[in-house]
């Protein structure tokens, strides 16, 4: 572009100075022969700045035409759609025993931490050892060109975990499960995806399926969501669980009204902060305790990431509030007991995890977490058998030898007690290999 500018200079200048000559040797030419040189004189001078006008935009133009290029190097295109693909594959070896009880084969707990399930009261067992690649994540994703004023994406995400089928005698082939399916239109999403609530971004880099589960919202969802300049605000699928009499639970399924969430993120230089609100209307009908009723529930999380010198980073999150029982640590308790009048007594409920990442070289690194759980069960209406709190610990080293490649080792605790003091915890040694894709 610039050798044909610079070519192009010179032709034109040359012409100019040719035509001014020719005026100057033929001062008395007619009229005619004059306009006609003018006309060449604008003519060229227009074409030059034209020139010069693509010269000035041939970088945006390169963006242009490396754009398409870019996105076709993530996966393929279907007219207007561009198709790609990512993921991970991941094989685990967990060793671990329960001080409160055997695990049965098949367990979840087998899988990852869920503080609900870790046994309490029994004998202690010896040490399981399980291999499992159900972790394995495979995500689609698809942007259609609709023009240069709107953007429409979608995105499918399948993994193993928590399904049917599948043994550890002859197959282990696990049902795949729908972990997110959405559509995003502009600032709009509408589909399943994690909960705006949750703030994901803090969650720290764990072997473990989640990590601080006590500690942590967790919850998938479809919603409504808008987004715009760090705000988001949405509709969410509702869901009332409710501790019976006898200390069970009764999901009642009479929910009307979304769980209202406003949320905003707070980026900076060192790091993110988000503050999250949530509304709900915990609902049960007169097919469940024999009345029907509701009451309000509500809560608020902060959460966030802070950078320590150039790669170390410090993540956390608090959560406090009344009726989120099935929003924190995998539904560790429930939204609400019963009272003796058959009316919705929300229980309060706080949690909060922190985390630190160290990077003790170019490819190695580690992180260091705790995670605290506490309800505030109201003992008369639930038993004294439901969960009062829970913890855990861990720490892990990661390798990566070659950037899509993690090899790691994990050590973790993890402690459940009940409100009548009983508790049990679980140890647990965990080995991964994860390929990134």
């Amino acid at each position: 572009m610039d050798e044909r500018l610079e070519r192009l200079e010179k032709l034109v200048e040359g012409l100019v100075a040719r035509l001014d000559a020719a005026n100057g040797n033929h001062a008395e030419q007619d009229d005619a022969l004059r306009a006609e040189q003018d006309a060449m004189r604008e003519q060229s001078a227009a074409l030059l700045a034209a020139t010069r006008d693509l010269q000035s935009r041939q970088a945006a133009l390169a963006e242009q035409v490396a754009a398409p290029k870019l996105q076709e190097d993530k996966g393929f295109r279907v007219g207007k759609t561009t198709v790609a693909y990512a993921g991970y594959v991941k094989v685990d070896a967990i060793a671990q025993r329960t001080s409160g009880g055997q695990l049965p084969s098949g367990s979840l707990l087998r899988d990852f931490l869920i503080p609900g399930l870790i046994p309490v009261g029994g004998e202690a067992s010896g040490y399981d050892t399980d291999f499992s690649a159900r972790q394995t994540r495979f995500i689609l994703k698809t942007a259609t060109d609709v023009g240069a004023e709107h953007k429409l994406n979608s995105h499918i995400e399948l993994d193993f975990m928590v399904t049917d089928g599948g043994d550890e005698r002859v197959s282990n082939s696990y049902v795949p499960r729908m972990r997110q399916a959405f559509i995003t239109y502009d600032n709009w999403l509408f589909g399943q995806a994690w909960s705006t609530f949750q703030n994901v971004g803090a969650l720290p880099d764990s072997l473990d399926f989640i990590g601080p589960t006590p500690g942590t919202v967790f919850a998938r969802q479809p919603m409504i969501r808008w987004s715009k300049s760090g705000w988001q605000i949405a509709a969410e699928q509702s869901e009332t669980t409710v501790t019976s009499r006898t200390g069970g639970r009764v999901i009642t399924g009479d929910d009307t009204i979304p769980d209202l969430v406003v949320r905003y993120d707070h980026k900076r230089d060192w790091g993110t902060l988000t503050a999250a609100a949530i509304g709900r209307k915990l609902t049960m009908s007169d097919d469940d305790f024999g009345q029907a009723d509701d009451a309000l529930g509500y809560g608020l999380s902060l959460s966030g990431k802070v950078k320590v010198g150039a790669r170390d980073d410090i993540r956390f999150m608090a959560t406090a509030g009344d009726g989120l029982g099935r929003y924190i640590g995998v539904n560790i308790v429930n939204d609400a007991a019963v009272d003796a009048a058959g009316n919705l007594d929300p229980i309060f409920t706080y949690s909060g995890f922190a985390a630190y990442q160290h990077w003790w070289g170019p490819r190695l690194r580690s992180v260091v977490s705790g995670a605290y759980f506490k309800a505030d069960n109201p003992v008369l209406l639930t038993t004294n058998q439901v969960t009062d709190e829970s913890w855990n610990a861990l720490a892990n080293l990661i390798w990566t030898p070659v950037d899509p490649l993690d090899i790691g080792i994990e050590l973790m605790y993890a402690n459940r007690m009940l409100e009548d003091g009983r508790s049990g915890d679980l140890r647990r040694l965990m080995l991964s290999t994860r390929y990134n894709f």
